[in-house]
Order: structure tokens, then sequence, then C-alpha cells
């Protein structure tokens, strides 16, 4: 039931203290993020975890000036591959083969299939891939800010282009795909905080085939 209560206490906090979060828990946060599961294992995207004032300044007109992406203590740009390539695949499997410490017929099958597959696809399609990797990472750095008791606010209301620009992530064959500021509620200025959580029922939402 722990992780039940963490889950309702969290929300997508819409202010926040200038409070600087534990590296601690920022540890835990960024290593629930590297231990989310990704398609093949590729995790085909990076993740920028901004303290710099300046910086969080620059990208907050181009998210709405939302307040939380300039108050929060550490800002989560998540960025995806731009395209799937042999480098960034050989990259990936290799380094599997160097942590186990022995190459795998099956494995180094699959490679191939990956490599005659991926590569040659439309980049815009690979791209929205590696995106939904990167929402699976997301999605686990939230629920293990809830764990930590770090308030996380996901957001895609932000210009991701500027945020590019802002960040050099083209030239690193990045493309930015979500936002997520980490930090503590600021409970007198967040309209939202003593609002109930609203989910459908478990009847709308759930459809279990026996």
């Amino acid at each position: 039931m722990e992780l039940i209560e963490k889950l309702n206490w969290r929300y997508a906090a819409k202010a926040m203290k200038r409070q600087v979060i534990p590296q601690e828990k920022m540890d835990t946060i960024i290593e629930a993020i590297s231990l989310a599961p990704t398609s093949s294992g590729l995790q085909p995207f990076e993740v920028y975890v901004i303290t710099n004032q300046d910086v969080k300044d620059k990208i907050k007109p181009v998210a709405w000036n939302q307040s939380v992406v300039s108050d929060c203590s550490h800002l989560l740009v998540f960025a995806a591959w731009d395209t799937y390539t042999e480098d960034r695949i050989n990259k990936m499997f290799d380094l599997v083969n160097e942590v186990r410490g022995f190459k795998n017929e099956g494995w180094e099958n699959y490679r191939q299939m990956l490599l005659k597959g991926y590569p040659p696809r439309d980049p815009e399609e690979n791209f929205n891939h590696a995106v939904k990797q990167a929402y699976i990472a997301f999605s686990q750095a939230i629920t293990a800010a809830a764990f930590e008791g770090v308030d996380a606010t996901p957001m895609e209301g932000f210009d991701a282009s500027a945020v590019d620009q802002i960040l050099n992530l083209r030239e690193k064959g990045l493309r930015s795909c979500v936002l997520l500021p980490l930090g503590y509620r600021d409970t007198e200025k967040d309209w939202l905080v003593n609002l109930k959580k609203v989910r459908k029922s478990r009847g709308d939402l759930i459809t279990e085939i026996s």
C-alpha cells in the first residue's frame, strides 16, 4: 500500500518553492530513470538535469511562462534520439557484451536484425519510437520522486524547437520531448494543492478478460 499512498500524495505541482532537493534523493530519481525498461535495451534518449538558474530562466518563456520551470530545484529535460543509427545501436550492443563478458549468437543475430530494420526507416518514425522509450523513463522518474517526497510537474507545454536551441540538442542528434521540474510544492501559491485527485472509476478504466 505504500506505493499507492505515495501516488495518491503526488500531483502536478503548479507552484514550487526555491528549495534544493538533497543530492541523495536526486541520485535515487536518476538511478530510477537509468533502470527503466526500454525497447531492445537501447535507452534511446538522454536526460539533462538543469540546476543552473540562468538556463532555467531562459527555458521558462518558451514553456508558457510556467513558474515551476524557474522555481524548481532541478529541471529535467528528456531528449530523445533524433533517429537510430548503426553507431548508436552498435554502441549499446557492444556495452552489453562488455558488461556481461561474453558474446551470444542469438544476441548478435538480434543486433543484425535491428541494424537492418531501424537505420533505414524514416527518421521521424525512429524519433517517435525513441520518444515512447523516453516516456517510460519519465514515468519512472515521477514515481521515484513521489517515493522520495519530491514534487514533480510533467510538462508537454513548451516550444521543443526553442528548448533544443537553448541546449544545443540538434547538434547532438537529440530532440527534447518532455520536461519534468522537480522540487517542493508551494502550498500558499498553488491553486491545485488542496483539490481532490480525480480519476476514472476502475470500471471505466479497466477491462478484464478472464
